[in-house]
């Protein structure tokens, strides 16, 4: 895959010393991911050129690839950035076998939604290119992949997995409901995005478990969970996709 017009090898020399002065309070490379995220989703993937991201992050081409080889390193940062945090509480959650299940599932749908609906750009569209089907997005979907088996492993734990018993098909298809309602909350987000994205993703949570037939009475209110208002679990929010370039 090609990154668009005059893509050329990466680290070709050494960037600019001008360049490397942080606009708007970032780092070069972050500002060339500020700048992907948004042609990426408001022009589109392939309509995209490295020339203009470069542009975008106010800087030369030949700059740019010292951070980057191409439009498809950019892309699967970008979206590695929409999992990678997720991912990591995931595992966390799955260690802490202290409490119940469906509180802890509760807080991984919260924190993923705060996540994916917290950055200024819909990045989970660029889920639907053909492009992140290719051997470059290899990572991307099996980071991806541990994310939906780590949501299927809590929701075995809560009742509705001792109430299916071995019904493989029935849990995956209740897993597959709620990561779906989770990724998609991004689209109904775009809507109204004026809502507070905490309280949207509190009810994106609630939704999640409803869809999965978890019942509060029986698994423990995830009510507590909530105390924090950011980030995961009370924590201070985690580094997620890049927030916008400022304009002008």
């Amino acid at each position: 895959m090609t990154g668009g017009t005059g893509e050329g090898p990466r680290r070709v020399g050494r960037p600019r010393a001008d360049r490397l002065k942080e606009r708007g309070g970032r780092p070069p490379r972050e500002e060339l991911l500020c700048a992907a995220a948004e042609l990426f989703t408001v022009r589109g993937y392939a309509a995209t050129t490295t020339r203009a991201v470069a542009a975008r992050a106010g800087m030369r081409q030949a700059t740019m690839y010292h951070y980057f080889a191409g439009k498809d390193e950019l892309l699967a940062e970008l979206l590695e950035s929409t999992v990678v945090p997720s991912l990591g509480l995931a595992r966390r959650l799955l260690a802490d076998t202290g409490r119940p299940a469906a509180q802890r599932l509760w807080e991984l749908c919260r924190s993923d939604v705060l996540l994916l609906c917290g950055g200024p750009y819909n990045l989970g569209a660029l889920y639907l290119l053909p492009e992140v089907a290719g051997s470059r997005f290899t990572r991307f979907r099996r980071m991806r992949g541990e994310l939906r088996e780590a949501y299927r492993a809590l929701l075995s734990a809560t009742s509705v997995g001792t109430e299916l018993g071995g019904d493989r098909d029935a849990l995956a298809l209740r897993n597959d409901l709620v990561f779906g309602l989770v990724e998609g909350a991004m689209l109904i987000h775009r809507t109204d995005p004026v809502r507070p994205v905490a309280t949207f993703a509190e009810a994106a949570a609630d939704a999640a478990l409803r869809i999965a037939g978890v019942a509060r009475g029986r698994d423990a209110d995830p009510a507590p969970a909530r105390a924090g208002s950011g980030g995961r679990g009370g924590d201070p929010p985690a580094a997620g996709p890049p927030a916008a370039p400022p304009t002008g």
